[in-house]
């Protein structure tokens, strides 16, 4: 068998040229980011007087609610919303009844529909915050049955509200503290 030039050439190559070589280093691994959910939206509307401070809680409270329905039916987790109004049915209760008490006062005979439209769009507000989240919108929030229903007492549900970043459908200001009586001189 007689090999052409060409092909000893090759061979040659082959043999040598791999010889002193070293194999590529592997490829660097692909980091991929997790996707940066959307911040929730400042609200359009202001109310249209500031809150005392335990109407505040009642708001801070009321979007919370709002939130963990929309999270229930959005991320079909309806017995675990269940079980937080249960956990805390006579708290809200008397939180209804103090943003019942702002809406009277801020509105007067027109309390009951502008607090149904205060409500309305509220889980409008979050649905569409839903929307926007994509399938974030459930890895996100569907966490927070489990952090809510560690709390011991409805009257922690003010401040946990707070601290959560929830879509607010209304902007509400606290009423400035009144200053201590002053003191009566003597004569």
């Amino acid at each position: 068998m007689r090999l052409s030039a060409s092909s000893l050439l090759l061979a040659a190559l082959a043999a040598g040229g791999l010889a002193g070589c070293t194999p590529p280093p592997p490829p660097e691994p692909v980091v991929v980011a997790a996707p940066v959910p959307p911040k929730p939206e400042p609200p359009t509307q202001n109310a249209p007087m500031c809150v005392r401070t335990p109407e505040k809680a009642a708001f801070d409270v009321s979007v919370l609610k709002s939130n963990l329905m929309v999270t229930a039916v959005s991320c079909k987790s309806e017995e675990r919303y269940n079980a937080f109004i249960r956990q805390f049915q006579p708290y809200l209760a008397t939180n209804e009844k103090t943003l019942s008490g702002y809406f009277g006062r801020a509105y007067g005979k027109r309390a009951l529909s502008q607090q149904d439209d205060y409500v309305t769009s509220t889980a409008n507000a979050q649905s569409q915050f839903a929307v926007k989240s994509g399938s974030l919108f459930c890895q996100q929030n569907v966490g927070l049955f489990d952090e809510v229903m560690t709390i011991k007492t409805g009257a922690e549900l003010p401040g946990f509200a707070a601290s959560k970043p929830i879509q607010q459908a209304l902007a509400v200001q606290e009423c400035p503290a009144a200053p201590p009586p002053a003191a009566k001189k003597k004569p």
